[in-house]
């Protein structure tokens, strides 16, 4: 169940630091203020419709600080939990501007690494598939294939790639600026999940956050600068509410592998088909082919191009082959560690219980993926900031969405038939853990309410919460909050993690 980041580098303890014939393209030229041109670029090969992937030039402002990766977007965000972060404000049906009237007294955002290479594993399992390739085919490589004959898999492992970096530069810029208020006058406690990528992608938030900090006249800069003040070990037999290890029947879980397995059935044989024809010789499985797809985000975001250039491995596939493989990614995580596993959402039970303590600035109440030297101790697990970031990977934030419930609407999803996002009641892997996936938890104080409200906001999505009596901007009171996270309060079903 941990595949999808395995042979990440662990650091125990904790620390202080400091397909197709020949492509017949169609290139149609837009001027945008007689200055900026966009190429869009189509063919038709095999029959079917594809997209262009090589050298389109795009706006270079279709990545920014505040909308995130809008590059490529009708294949971009289709990547599952390979999506770079995109800003999913204009999907969000409340406003996600804080409201008029209100003031942030509380705000914590719980953060996925940028993205990165593929892992060590992964990433052999891919080169020999190019291998495999080169070796087998006893056509040349033609149309959308030429690329091919020069391509030379040279990918690193598990880091970051450096747009990634770029990603959480980007995240701490932009939390400072909507938290500004506080962050103005407040240094954030700091956590990050005990791998290289995670701890890396900490302190490029750190760096993005004080770079705005340093801008703004109105903070105080006299201040120390933001630090990870902790590190949780990765180890498989260390307490970690960021990346929970310690449920030994949900380890051995395969019900995602077997989930994924069916649905590959639906879409995945007529692509192979289609490419094994056009490259004759060449035999693939049905994994091998969501490799494919898998490298057409992988290519995509390790090029310095990564704004301007979309991987070659792209057009290999279609429009309606990229949302049937988002859904794919879907089932992994919604079966592999959300509601559609037993024990999912209990693997966030010890995370959301961190959260009340904060919340509520009380001891952290909790018995299953919890560190109790840390969580009791002041100097790791303070009570009295109003400014959080935590780091992790998808797997884990996937649990912790549904320990708070923020998904309860969402019903199982089909294993047979992918299912539009407003099917979906808003959930996606693509829309909640794509790279550099940032949450927000907020708590504010508002004009003619007693009460302090919550709300969460994913990828600056608003999501109403669920449990509580919530009000028409997606907010409960605070005590509501907590009272409705009762599954979470009760240790969820941690007991049958060794049944």
């Amino acid at each position: 169940m941990r595949g999808l980041y395995e042979d990440k580098p662990i650091r125990s303890g904790v620390h202080c630091l400091q397909p197709f014939k020949k492509l017949l393209p169609v290139v149609t030229m837009v001027v945008f203020g007689a200055l900026l041109p966009l190429y869009l670029l189509s063919g038709v090969t095999s029959g079917l419709a594809i997209r262009s992937s090589s050298s389109s030039s795009r706006n270079s402002t279709c990545n920014t600080v505040d909308q995130g990766y809008q590059c490529f977007s009708d294949i971009s965000h289709l990547w599952g939990q390979y999506t770079p972060y995109f800003s999913l404000a204009n999907e969000s049906s409340i406003s996600p501007a804080i409201p008029a009237g209100c003031q942030i007294t509380f705000a914590q955002v719980l953060s996925r690494h940028g993205a990165r290479y593929p892992s060590a594993s992964k990433g052999k399992k891919y080169s020999e598939l190019i291998a495999k390739i080169h070796e087998n085919a006893t056509t040349s490589f033609e149309g959308v294939y030429a690329f091919l004959n020069t391509y030379n898999y040279s990918l690193g492992t598990d880091d970051l790639v450096p747009f990634g970096e770029q990603e959480l530069v980007y995240s701490g810029e932009k939390f400072y600026q909507r938290y500004e208020a506080l962050a103005k006058d407040i240094v954030p406690f700091v956590r990050a999940s005990g791998s290289d990528r995670v701890i890396a992608s900490g302190q490029k938030f750190i760096e993005g956050f004080q770079s705005s900090k340093l801008k703004d006249p109105r903070a105080r800069h006299g201040q120390q600068t933001p630090r990870i003040s902790v590190v949780i070990s990765e180890a498989s037999n260390a307490n970690n509410t960021l990346d929970p290890s310690t449920c030994a029947a949900f380890e051995d879980s395969d019900l995602a592998d077997d989930v994924e397995a069916n649905f590959t059935t639906t879409f995945v044989p007529a692509i192979r088909d289609r490419i094994e024809s056009d490259l004759e010789g060449v035999i693939l499985t049905d994994k091998e082919v969501e490799y494919l797809m898998d490298m057409c985000s992988f290519d995509t975001i390790a090029q310095d191009t990564v704004d301007t250039t979309l991987s070659s491995f792209c057009a290999l596939f279609t429009h309606e082959e990229w949302i049937q493989y988002n859904y794919l990614k879907s089932l992994d995580k919604y079966y592999g560690h959300g509601a559609g596993n037993p024990l999912g959402s209990t693997q966030g039970v010890g995370y959301a219980n961190e959260l009340i303590a904060r919340l509520t600035h009380t001891p952290v109440h909790d018995d299953t993926s919890s560190n109790h030297t840390l969580d009791s101790n002041p100097a790791t697990f303070p009570l009295n900031s109003t400014l959080y970031a935590d780091f992790s990977h998808d797997n884990g934030i996937t649990s912790i969405l549904f320990a708070l419930g923020l998904y309860n609407g969402t019903g199982p999803l089909s294993t047979t038939t992918a299912e539009t996002i407003t099917e979906t009641d808003g959930y996606s892997a693509a829309w909640t853990v794509p790279f550099a996936a940032r949450v927000y938890v907020e708590m504010m104080q508002c004009q003619a309410e007693p009460e302090p409200l919550v709300r969460v906001l994913v990828n600056d999505r608003v999501v109403p919460l669920h449990g509580c009596e919530v009000d028409a901007l997606g907010r409960c009171t605070r005590d509501d909050f907590v009272e409705g996270l009762g599954f979470a309060r009760e240790g969820g079903d941690w007991a049958e993690c060794d049944a």
